[in-house]
Order: structure tokens, then C-alpha cells, then sequence
């Protein structure tokens, strides 16, 4: 039995409510530009996707930012910083925090109205306060509407990247679409989802029957994996990485890239290896030149204050899983740019 609660207007009409600003258009235009030119290899940027593991309260968020947008000015070079502003998370269990989209405050109940409009609020903010567009992850592709106006990079997390409606509301997506490896951590069904992404579809969506011309930007991220028993088996290294390269060129799909997830099952969610982890993948950049030209970039769980917390009591640490702390980050990030 499903108890109606909120009438959610259409994306069309809370768009209309709180448009992005003519001013800031043009800089998410020429942010979609520079991501999309370092997946296609157009350029040699590499793509640094950071930031907390979920965006749970503006204030912190927009300083962590603002802080990230004067880091980019001196990495803009070699590096393309995109902001992670996660407002969806995924729940194993169903429950617990399901971010700022259902609960623009952590301490209360879901209120998904209130949760549009707030985090259509923070990401413009946050192209105000740091020059950069951010990333989300489309959690539920129904609501993708409501925000992809604003965003520059969209991922798709391991739960859902078998699921059919991810794959083909990804097609017609117009940024590109980071899709992880599933649980499993197979390069199989990776790679399924990707070409399911770039082909053209037709399908249900919102009340309405759809046409995409497909995504060639859709790519893979790899996350790490799950075995039966719950333990984590890293993909971060120089040969499973060399597999899904080697899967790329046998299955003629465009633009063949690879984003690294420090974080998750490659490290364990222990924070402080993404240090190491993006130190070996780019010496390995280094030592073989199929591997530089597929791997384009990181994403990294990073915060104000380093760890987590189970209660939002301290400015700017995590409420989900652990990060980096910005000491710790900024000094990656400029460590990453010298060696790319």
C-alpha cells in the first residue's frame, strides 16, 4: 500500500522556480567542454572527481568549494577539479540517511520537495562560490530532471549500473556518465552498461515514451568489488586495469576511458589509502602508455575534517563514510598534477 503524501511538481516547473542564472551557464558550459575533452583524449587533462562522500549540509559544502575552486586556478593546467556535491545515498539496508534530496536535514524525516529545491540551491551556489559545476550520482533516474541542468558529470553507482532504466536514461544524458563496475566486479557487464549507454534507445520515462541518441561519453569507473563473503577485492591495479583496457579495444566502443574510485573496495573505506592508491595508478600512468591513455582521472572521498562522525556535530566532517581531510587532499591533488 503506498500512502500519498507530497504532490512533487515536474522538473519543468521547479526549474522555471530556481533556473540556473544566464551568468553561470556559460561556466557549466565551458566546465561540460573540459571534462568531456579529457574523456575523449582531446586533451591530457586528467579529471579529479572529490569531495565528500555525501553533501549533507550546505554551509561546509560551499566552503569546501570555494577552497577546492582556488585549488583548481593553480592545477587548471594539468588537472580538471569536479566538485562532488552527492546528494543521493545508497542504502544496503533501505535505511538510515538517504541524502540531502530526501532529507535536506539529516536530523529529520524525508522531505523530498524541500530536498530539490535545497540542493538545486547548493549547486548554485557552488558555481558561484568556486567556479566549478559539480558531479552527483544518479541514484534514481526519475528525478535525474530535476538537477542535470546543473551538474557536469553524472556517475552511476555499483547497485544500479545493471539496472536497465540507469543504462538507457543515461543515454540520453548530455554530459559524461561515469558507470562503475557492479558489486561483483565484472568488466562483462561493465562494459554491457557502457554500450548500452552510448547506443540510442527508446523507452518509458515519466509519463512519456522517449528517443536518445545515445552518450558517447558514458565511461568506466572502477570502484573495487565484493566477493560472497563480504570481502573487498581491489581493481585499482596495473593488471585488472590492463583487462578492461584490453575489454575496451575488443568491443568497439567510443571513447575508451577509465576513472580510478580511490575509495569504496579499492581501499577498504580506509581513507587515507587513496593516498597510496592514486600514487601506484600514476606510476603506472608513467610506465605503460595503453595505461595513461585510458585512465583519465580519480575520484576521492575528501571533507573539510578527515574521518566520519555518526552526528552532524562537527563543521565539515562526514556523516557517511570516511574522507580525506583538506590538508591531506590539497596535497594530493597538487601531487597528482606535478606527475601527470
Amino acid at each position: 500500500m503506498f500512502e500519498k503524501q507530497i504532490k512533487i511538481p515536474e522538473p519543468e516547473e521547479i526549474l522555471s522556480r530556481m533556473p540556473l542564472p544566464e551568468s553561470l551557464k556559460k561556466i557549466k558550459t565551458e566546465r561540460d567542454k573540459l571534462i568531456s575533452d579529457a574523456i575523449s583524449g582531446k586533451s591530457n587533462k586528467l579529471i579529479i572527481i572529490v569531495g565528500p562522500c555525501s553533501a549533507h549540509d550546505e554551509k561546509p559544502v560551499l566552503d569546501y568549494v570555494e577552497r577546492l575552486g582556488r585549488l583548481n586556478e593553480k592545477v587548471k593546467d594539468k588537472l580538471v577539479l569536479v566538485p562532488r556535491i552527492y546528494t543521493n545515498k545508497p542504502r544496503t539496508r533501505g535505511v538510515g540517511y538517504k541524502g540531502m534530496f530526501s532529507q535536506p536535514d539529516p536530523a529529520k524525516s524525508e522531505d523530498i520537495l524541500k530536498g530539490i529545491y535545497a540542493i538545486r540551491e547548493l549547486n548554485i551556489k557552488a558555481i558561484e562560490a568556486g567556479g566549478l559545476s559539480a558531479a552527483d550520482e544518479m541514484l534514481y533516474p526519475a528525478n535525474i530532471h530535476y538537477v542535470d541542468d546543473l551538474l557536469s558529470y553524472i556517475a552511476v553507482g555499483a547497485r544500479s549500473s545493471e539496472n536497465q532504466l540507469h543504462r538507457l536514461v543515461a543515454s540520453g544524458i548530455d554530459v559524461p556518465v561515469g558507470i562503475k563496475n557492479p558489486m561483483s566486479g565484472s568488466i562483462a557487464v561493465m562494459l554491457n552498461s557502457i554500450f548500452a549507454a552510448q547506443s540510442g534507445q527508446v523507452f518509458k520515462l515519466n509519463g512519456w515514451q522517449v528517443k536518445t541518441g545515445g552518450n558517447p561519453m558514458a565511461h568506466a569507473i572502477l570502484r573495487g568489488a565484493v566477493d560472497s563473503y563480504g570481502n573487498d577485492i581491489p581493481n585499482f591495479h596495473y593488471e585488472t586495469v590492463m583487462q578492461v583496457v584490453e575489454g575496451y579495444a575488443k568491443s568497439g566502443l567510443k571513447n575508451p576511458a577509465i576513472i580510478i574510485d580511490a575509495n569504496h573496495s579499492n581501499s577498504g573505506k580506509k581513507f587515507k589509502q587513496q593516498i597510496r592508491i592514486c600514487e601506484e595508478v600514476m606510476q603506472n600512468r608513467l610506465y605503460d602508455g595503453d595505461f595513461k591513455r585510458n585512465v583519465k582521472g580519480f575520484m576521492i572521498e575528501s571533507f573539510l575534517e578527515e574521518g566520519n562522525q555518526t552526528e552532524d556535530k562537527v563543521y565539515g566532517k562526514s556523516i557517511t563514510d570516511p574522507c580525506l581531510g583538506w590538508c591531506d587532499t590539497e596535497r594530493l591533488i597538487s601531487d597528482i598534477a606535478e606527475k601527470v
